[in-house]
């Protein structure tokens, strides 16, 4: 039995923090410092609601500095995050220590990797829907699936994984699974932002998803992801239905006068494409439509 360390206990690491501790797995809560730590205490912890049932867990939390050593920690922060994050914990990680990557977009995952040589990072890509209210109570929003792995054997850990109920799939496969989901944000988070919508509303925007769906199938066939390019269209269809109610992560984001992942999401994917010379109209006016939302700050 892992004890589980998670830095970001907002909606994915947060119904991944409440599914450990339900299936009586030790769970600590990472915060940025003792003034967090104070506050989400006189909390009383984290609210889970899944569907009609909702349960309370109040885990402990210490500082990212605290002396005890972390073996299985989950960094699910914001991508922009990660790096300061995993630089900043990385006096705590023992030697192999574990550590799950659950950031949308790409480039964060290989940054942490790189600044984490001694540990296995290991990254996820998950379709399961999920948003934290204001009060700080975590919805289930939607079911899904959670991909994770590496070149190396399943590890023993998998099976807190299994106890906890996280649906999941090991994959020696996970960059393709790591750029389908890319693709599959880019087709749906800028959208659900400029269009102030739940992912269901999309439906009524059908020309407009499916052009962007052409263009990123175009560029995953570029950077040689075949299969992450296969059968997109109707994956993001599937999504859309299947999160019908739920609110993009980056329109929560925008909502809440956060930073958005825009630089790991649509921006790698311009990125990308510009270094494969490739002219992706739909994608680079969206870009544009969206940088100019976030600046005017609407």
């Amino acid at each position: 039995m892992a004890h589980w360390h998670v830095l970001g206990a907002g909606s994915l690491g947060g119904l991944w923090a409440c599914r450990l501790a339900q299936a009586k797995l030790p769970v600590t809560l990472l915060l940025r410092d003792s003034a967090r730590v104070a506050s989400y205490t006189r909390g009383g912890g984290l609210t889970l609601i899944d569907g009609a049932h909702q349960q309370h867990w109040p885990l402990p939390a210490e500082t990212l500095t605290a002396p005890e050593p972390i073996a299985h920690l989950l960094l699910a922060c914001k991508a922009y995050d990660a790096l300061p994050a995993a630089q900043a914990l990385a006096p705590r990680l023992v030697p192999g220590a574990v550590v799950l990557l659950l950031q949308n977009g790409l480039g964060s995952q290989q940054a942490v990797a790189q600044a984490l040589p001694h540990a296995r990072c290991i990254a996820v890509s998950s379709t399961e829907g999920a948003w934290r209210s204001a009060q700080g109570a975590i919805t289930r929003a939607g079911a899904g699936q959670n991909w994770l792995g590496d070149a190396a054997a399943p590890p023993a850990w998998l099976a807190d994984l299994r106890q906890a109920h996280i649906p999941f799939e090991w994959t020696a496969a996970i960059e393709m699974r790591l750029w389908r989901k890319l693709a599959i944000n880019c087709a749906i988070n800028p959208l659900t932002v400029l269009l102030g919508c739940a992912n269901g509303e999309l439906a009524q925007h059908r020309d407009a998803v499916d052009g962007l769906c052409q263009e990123l199938s175009t560029l995953l066939q570029a950077c040689n992801q075949p299969d992450a390019a296969a059968g997109l269209n109707e994956t993001v269809w599937q999504v859309i239905a299947s999160t019908a109610s739920n609110y993009s992560s980056m329109l929560q984001d925008v909502r809440a006068g956060r930073r958005t992942e825009v630089d790991y999401l649509l921006g790698y994917a311009l990125n990308q494409a510009h270094a494969h010379s490739l002219h992706l109209p739909a994608l680079e006016a969206l870009a544009k439509r969206l940088a100019a939302r976030l600046a005017a700050g609407v």
